[in-house]
């Protein structure tokens, strides 16, 4: 549901013309807060590697984008790291994961939810990859 009032309250803002800089500033972090807590919640349950390992690189990819966002607007090249396809992709990919394994209506949605975390996993590298190209391209 979270993930849902995300995406209307960022459709809502940019539809009404009343975007902030402190709610541009705001959104993706409270969005990394709900994915690392959600992950979190997810290794504790599953407690298994094959779950750890995807929740590892995608909490760790978030700090390093982090980073590189806050250093690439200190150089003023900020929007060389704006948001891609594949970011999008990946956070869809990775909010359905979440969403289907903290739900466990039943074991078949439990792998479907194992499915997209893999699938999230994939994209998540893929889009650091990207932003990581992105950033060293601005600063040659």
């Amino acid at each position: 549901m979270a993930a849902i009032t995300d995406i209307l309250d960022g459709y809502l803002a940019r539809k009404l013309d009343q975007s902030t800089p402190f709610g541009a500033f705001l959104d993706p972090v409270a969005d990394k807060i709900m994915v690392a807590v959600s992950l979190v919640m997810i290794v504790e349950h599953y407690a298994v590697m094959w779950v750890t390992i995807p929740a590892m690189i995608m909490i760790c990819r978030e700090i390093v984008i982090s980073a590189l966002r806050e250093w690439m607007a200190e150089i003023g090249q900020r929007a060389s790291v704006a948001v891609s396809n594949v970011g999008k992709i990946k956070t869809v990919a990775q909010m359905l994961s979440l969403f289907v394994l903290i739900w466990q209506y039943s074991e078949m949605m439990e792998w479907v939810g194992f499915a997209l975390m893999f699938i999230a996993t994939i994209l998540t590298l893929w889009s650091m990859v990207v932003y990581l190209k992105a950033s060293m391209a601005c600063t040659e």
